[in-house]
This record gives structure tokens, sequence and C-alpha cells, in this order.
């Protein structure tokens, strides 16, 4: 009997880049093998909210086979029971949810994207907006090495 879809949710700063990118990067490679993901992604801040992800992050992505189509949205505490794990790109990202968390169940939920690294020792997934197109792509390298590493943590 096949299990619901894990329902993960990847959280940045302002939803155009980091967070777009790891939900359309984790989205092919789930995809790819066939595992049952609802995925979604949001900001801390609401600056960007409506918007489409980034003109950059959308090129970098389509450079590497990913489609970005989310669009920017603000976290919200009610995200805590929609999502099964919260996935954040940066320690400040980590500490703004904890503190929204109102439960030790709710913290529980929340895990650095740089947990899954295996090829890269990066400790974050560093913002690329304000950097070079080169910043984009080390990011996407990034979250490709993290995904795998993510997609193997839910299948042991």
């Amino acid at each position: 009997m096949a299990h619901p879809p894990i329902r993960i949710l990847f959280v940045c700063l302002g939803n155009i880049c980091r967070s777009p990118a790891a939900e359309a990067v984790f989205q092919k490679i789930a995809s790819d093998y066939n595992f049952p993901v609802h995925l979604d992604s949001a900001g801390i801040s609401n600056w960007h909210a409506g918007e489409q992800a980034d003109p950059r992050m959308r090129k970098a992505a389509k450079k590497r086979g990913y489609e970005i189509h989310s669009i920017a949205r603000p976290f919200q505490p009610a995200d805590f029971d929609r999502f099964d794990q919260i996935i954040v790109m940066d320690d400040a990202n980590y500490d703004h949810l904890k503190a929204l968390a109102t439960t030790d169940e709710e913290i529980d939920k929340i895990y650095r994207m740089s947990d899954f690294l295996s090829e890269h020792s990066d400790d974050h997934i560093p913002d690329p907006y304000y950097g070079g197109e080169q910043g984009f792509d080390f990011v996407i390298d990034l979250l490709e090495d993290a995904s795998k590493g993510l997609l193997q943590s839910l299948l042991t």
C-alpha cells in the first residue's frame, strides 16, 4: 500500500531565489525516484508576495532542466500544521521559525537544507540575490546535493 505524499515546505528570506529553487530541484529528484511529495515554498518576509521567482534564479534553474513555477508567499504559522517538514536555507531562517513555533513538535519539523549536503561542506545555502550569475549556479549546485541527501534521508 502506497503511503501518502510527504509534505515539505522550503523557506528562505524572500521566497524568490533559494526556496523556490529548492522546491523545483527536489520535485524533479523525487519524481525521478517516483517518491510521492507535496511541496511548497515560502519566505520569512512578505516583500515579494505574489511575485514569480527572481529571473536570474529561473534562468540558472532552467539551464539545469528545472522549471520554477512558484509564486512568492510569506510563511504562515498554520504552515506548521500543513507540512511534515519545514526546511530552511540558513540559520536566520531557522531562528525566525523556531521563534514562531509554539510547541516542541513544531520545532522538530524545522531542518536546515545544509544538513543534507554530502558533496559540499557549506553550513547554509547562501542568498545569491545581491551577487552575480555564478552565485545562482552555485546555489543550484548546493540544492542538487542537498536534495539528494534529503531524499536519501526520507527513503531510510
